[in-house]
């Protein structure tokens, strides 16, 4: 039914259209992931101004046709995020961020979860980039991700035979660690590695374990990567390298 639409939502990627319009992808509390058209936003006398850009937290009003593609009518800034688009690092992370959640809820299935979790996110990154945007930061928010989205990996026993005691390596495949007796086509997942992941699901994003070693780092990332491609069939960007 055409009518108006009244949402928060962040914008998570921009593309041009005709001479002066722009598409937005824009993920909401309420209806997830939604597309829609900013008419003659890219002129420079547009009543929109800079706010419809990548990474802005706004209030919408979107006008809602036969179109599966909406239409902006209104849009109001709650929270440009403005510190972390001068960081460098803290515009990547922000852009890895937003490309993750694009991946992994495209459709327009409420998930206000994920809407909070983002907005979190931009915001720690926002705070203080130099403290928050790094490897570490982004495969806490990716495990985070990957639970909302019902795909977090089993940690606390082997994935196929429920082994406590005896865990050595992670299998996408299976969906969590495994044990010696079930590694199969596993990889090496070390205590560290191990230990990081447990502590990033069950802490707040702000609480995030400090950063492991290097090594542990790169199981961790692999172990998000193979468990998203195996069971999502997706390709997640790779993490920050810092």
């Amino acid at each position: 039914m055409a009518g108006s639409l009244k949402t928060e939502g962040i914008v998570l990627r921009t593309l041009r259209f005709g001479e002066a319009d722009r598409i937005l992808h824009v993920y909401t509390p309420h209806r997830g992931r939604v597309s829609a058209i900013a008419k003659g936003v890219r002129r420079a006398r547009s009543r929109f101004g800079g706010r419809l850009e990548p990474f802005f937290r706004l209030n919408l009003v979107l006008y809602e046709g036969r179109s599966d593609l909406l239409t902006v009518t209104s849009a109001e800034t709650i929270d440009p995020f403005a510190r972390l688009r001068g960081d460098a690092a803290g515009l990547d992370g922000a852009a890895r961020a937003c490309d993750a959640v694009s991946r992994l809820f495209e459709s327009s299935d409420p998930n206000p979860a994920v809407f909070h979790l983002l907005a979190n996110e931009l915001s720690l990154l926002d705070r203080d980039p130099s403290v928050h945007a790094t490897k570490a930061n982004q495969l806490a928010f990716r495990l985070k991700l990957l639970l909302a989205a019902g795909l977090a990996p089993q940690l606390g026993g082997c994935a196929s035979c429920g082994d406590r005691e005896h865990v050595s390596g992670f299998s996408g495949a299976a969906g969590g660690v495994v044990c010696g007796s079930c590694e199969g086509s596993a990889f090496p997942l070390d205590e560290e590695a191990h230990s990081f992941m447990v502590d990033a699901l069950g802490r707040p994003l702000a609480e995030a374990p400090a950063s492991p070693g290097d090594r542990a780092l790169r199981q961790a990332e692999r172990a998000i990567l193979d468990t998203v491609e195996h069971h999502a069939h997706l390709r997640l960007r790779p993490a920050l390298t810092r």
